[in-house]
């Protein structure tokens, strides 16, 4: 899991959030702790409780004292919310300009994309 370039508690905030995501860490379920984060990436603790205070300071996960970290309610809403913005940011956005850069109009476009969505999705199969 560990990626070269990128830093270790982003990497773990980023797999945590992700559990969550696909909803194998469920709201109000307790969180992995850092201690158990560090184990298995087998990094120093400290790296892994910044990844952790930084899914508190989002207000993804939240403390129950002497219990442990918790995923906060509404936690995958509102990371599913921020993946679709930067979806938008980083995918759309850029096809949206090359679109209009190709004189591509918004049926076109719809066009293209449906068209290479089924012949992705018969080619899965």
């Amino acid at each position: 899991m560990i990626e070269e370039g990128k830093a270790l508690f982003l990497q773990i905030a980023e797999s945590v959030e992700e559990s969550i995501i696909d909803g194998s860490l469920g709201e109000e379920t307790q969180a992995p702790s850092t201690n158990e984060l560090a184990a298995f990436y087998r990094i120093n603790p400290a790296t892994a409780a910044k990844g952790v205070n930084m899914l508190v300071d989002k207000g993804v996960l939240y403390k129950r004292r002497g219990i442990g970290m918790f995923v906060a309610e509404g936690a995958r809403t509102a990371l599913l919310a921020e993946r679709r913005a930067a979806f938008a940011d980083r995918y759309v956005d850029p096809l949206l300009a090359e679109a209009r850069h190709l004189g591509l109009d918004a049926d076109d476009l719809a066009r293209l994309i449906h068209e290479r969505s089924t012949t992705t999705e018969g080619s899965a199969r």
